[in-house]
């Protein structure tokens, strides 16, 4: 299956999917840990951007992120700059900082297929992996070339340069 056939289908079908190399995979009900985090994620992704006073947004879990022509995911949030698309889209097509939140169902895919499938898209530069259980957040950069380098924190501020965003770490864990 194509994305826009995905999306297509996508918009009469009850749970939330994504689509993965032409195939439709539904997501998990979530638990209620994982959905705290995750507000608290875009929660501190909102206040960030407003404390920088940048021209981006972020944009909760519902948006479609394409990264080919058959593959196609929902990150738990994400950052975007520039002009804000229409209130009736459904994808971002230039997504500058993509976060999933690790639940059981999802950590295989969210630490391979997503961390391959995000960098190759030009407008990211930031993948950021939020592992509730262990309250880290891997932090995953472009860099030169073709380089993805890696940080693992547990405390202290991430620096998401560009957009040239600064973040607690333990706001992502932390009312």
């Amino acid at each position: 299956m194509t994305v826009d056939a995905f999306l297509a289908w996508a918009e009469g079908q009850p749970g939330r999917h994504e689509l993965i190399d032409g195939e439709v995979v539904a997501m998990s009900p979530e638990r209620v840990g994982h959905a705290r985090v995750k507000f608290r994620v875009q929660t501190a992704l909102s206040r960030a951007i407003a404390d920088a006073g940048l021209p981006c947004e972020m944009l909760p879990d519902g948006m479609t992120v394409r990264v080919d022509a058959r593959t196609a995911f929902e990150p738990d949030a994400l950052v975007r700059c520039g002009e804000p698309p229409s209130d009736n889209a459904v994808e971002v097509e230039t997504p500058v900082v993509v976060v999933e939140v690790l639940s059981p169902s999802t950590v295989s895919v969210d630490l391979s297929a997503k961390l391959d499938g995000y960098f190759r898209l030009p407008s990211v530069a930031h993948y950021l992996v939020v592992d509730p259980r262990r309250r880290t957040v891997i932090h995953h950069r472009r860099g030169e070339g073709d380089l993805i380098e890696t940080r693992i924190a547990s405390s202290g501020e991430l620096r998401l340069d560009p957009p040239g965003l600064t973040l607690p770490v333990l706001a992502f864990f932390d009312a």
